[in-house]
Formats: structure tokens, sequence, C-alpha cells
């Protein structure tokens, strides 16, 4: 059975305020190959911008920050014709380790580019060992990082993480593959990185670390809520569209029941009004465009 994404459906509970950003999918179109070393196109008719901004007037999405694929690899050429796609509703987070030339950092900030990302795990594009060249090119630019890795090693890589120059988010809920919980010292050291006062934690992708599993994440709501009490001001929220790791019809989210869920660990109103406009406006170094009153 071909794996088929729903854009339209039952809104969630929970409003959006205007100007909100999703901080955290992916978008594809015809002509740009999957690269060696990295996983495949995601299943199904390849999800495209167009189909995505049906699904941002479903949820209720205004602005979007599109990542760079790890099927692509380090060739942004896909990103950069996604974003022309999305035109000035979207920006982007390449993926580039520390040879890139100015002329490809030049063409990656004409199209829109703001970010650049670490992936860490399987398939990824830019390991840890290019964290402080990627910081270093970041920083130079103004541009943000996203730096995705195990989680269970975060008290390892924390050195080398309290000394990055650039703003820089914590994806996918930390990752932590280990099992933790509020206690852990894997969360002490996340919590010490937030309040450096140039780290951010995204609530993205639940399901790809959570052992208690669906609908709830308990274990991952555990440390979401923890840390969003500790540093209300540092949440950002990603709907990890189009669930990539998603092969089966089975295995594809309620996107309205998930965004309920995740978004129902912040505290209150003015706790989300932060994660979706306030906040990654101040990650992505984007102009404030969220009406304070909504």
């Amino acid at each position: 059975m071909t794996l088929v994404r729903s854009h339209s459906g039952r809104k969630p509970k929970i409003a959006f305020p205007k100007g909100a950003i999703d901080t955290q999918m992916h978008a594809y179109l015809p002509g740009f190959p999957a690269i060696e070393g990295g996983p495949p196109l995601p299943a199904g008719e390849l999800p495209s911008p167009s189909q995505y901004r049906e699904f941002m007037k479903w949820i209720g999405i205004d602005r979007v920050i599109v990542t760079q694929g790890n099927a692509h690899q380090r060739d942004n050429q896909n990103l950069i014709a996604c974003l022309k796609d999305f035109g000035d509703l979207g920006w982007g987070v390449a993926a580039i380790n520390g040879q890139a030339t100015e002329a490809e950092l030049d063409e990656l900030a004409d199209a829109r580019v703001i970010g650049l990302r670490i992936m860490d795990l399987p398939g990824g594009g830019v390991d840890l060992t290019h964290l402080e060249d990627v910081d270093a090119i970041a920083s130079s630019r103004n541009w943000m990082l996203a730096v995705q890795f195990d989680g269970s090693n975060i008290v390892e890589h924390e050195a080398r993480l309290s000394r990055l120059k650039s703003r820089w988010v914590l994806d996918h809920h930390g990752k932590f593959f280990c099992g933790v919980t509020p206690d852990s010292p894997q969360v002490a050291a996340a919590k010490r990185l937030i309040d450096r006062g140039n780290c951010w934690f995204k609530f993205a992708g639940a399901y790809e670390s959570s052992k208690t599993g669906a609908p709830d994440f308990a274990d991952v709501a555990e440390i979401g809520r923890t840390i969003a009490a500790h540093a209300p001001e540092r949440i950002v929220w990603g709907s990890n569209w189009p669930h990539n790791l998603a092969k089966t019809q089975a295995d594809y989210p309620d996107d309205a029941a998930l965004t309920d869920t995740i978004l129902g660990w912040l505290a209150d109103d003015a706790a989300r009004r932060l994660a979706l406009v306030d906040n990654p406006e101040q990650l992505f170094g984007l102009e404030p465009r969220g009406n304070k009153g909504t």
C-alpha cells in the first residue's frame, strides 16, 4: 500500500498565533535524486512545497524553515529550488562542511538560507567532526546552527557545544536514545547549555526517540515539560513534516493530534506564542511579524 500524506482534516484544537513558524520540515522537487551515503527519498508521492502549503493552511502555520534533507547529503540544490518555490514564506537550513567557498555561501544566502545543520546520526551529511568549522561559517554570516546527535552523549560533547559562537538549537527533543528522566545528567547538561544564552531546544519528531511511543510519548513529554518550565523563552516547535521515517500508512502520524500533543506540553497560550513566534524569530534572526495580541 502506498503511503498517502494527509494535508487537511480536523484542525488542531490548539489555535496557532499569527506569524507562527514551523522550524523543522523537509520538502522535495522532481529532478533531485538521492545521493549515496544518505537515506532514500521519502516514501510515497514526493512531498513538495505545494503539498506543504496545504499543510500550512490546515495546521495554521504562516512561515516555515526548510531543512536540508539527509537524502541529498551536502548537495543543497533541491533546498534552493524549494526555497524559490516558497518565496517569502520560507527560509532554509543547509548542509555544508568547512570547505564551502564564499561563492557557494553567497548562493545559499541569495536563496534565503539562514542556518546550517550538523546531523551526527546514520545517513547524516555533516557530522560532529565538522562542528567548529561549520560554526565559524555560521557565525561569520550571522546564521544559526541546528545540531542533532544522540543526546545520550551530550555530557561528552558539552564542552565543545558550550564554545559555539552561533545561535544554535538542540534538535529533536535532544534525541536522548538511552532514555532519560528529568534528573538525568544529560538533561542537566542540556539546561546548562540553554542557560548560556545562545542555545534553544526544539520540539520536533518526538516519535524518533520515544521509548513509550504514541500517542502520548510520555517519556519525551516529561523531558519536554521540564525543559519548557526551565526556559520557556528557549523552546521552538517543528512539525517534522513529511515524517520521513514513516514507510507505511500505519507509521504515518495524525498531524492534528500530534500537534495538539506536543504543544500541550507547554504551560499556556503565552508559552505557545513564545515557542511558535517569538523564540524562532530570535533563533533564526527573522523580522518580527506576529501580532502581540493574538
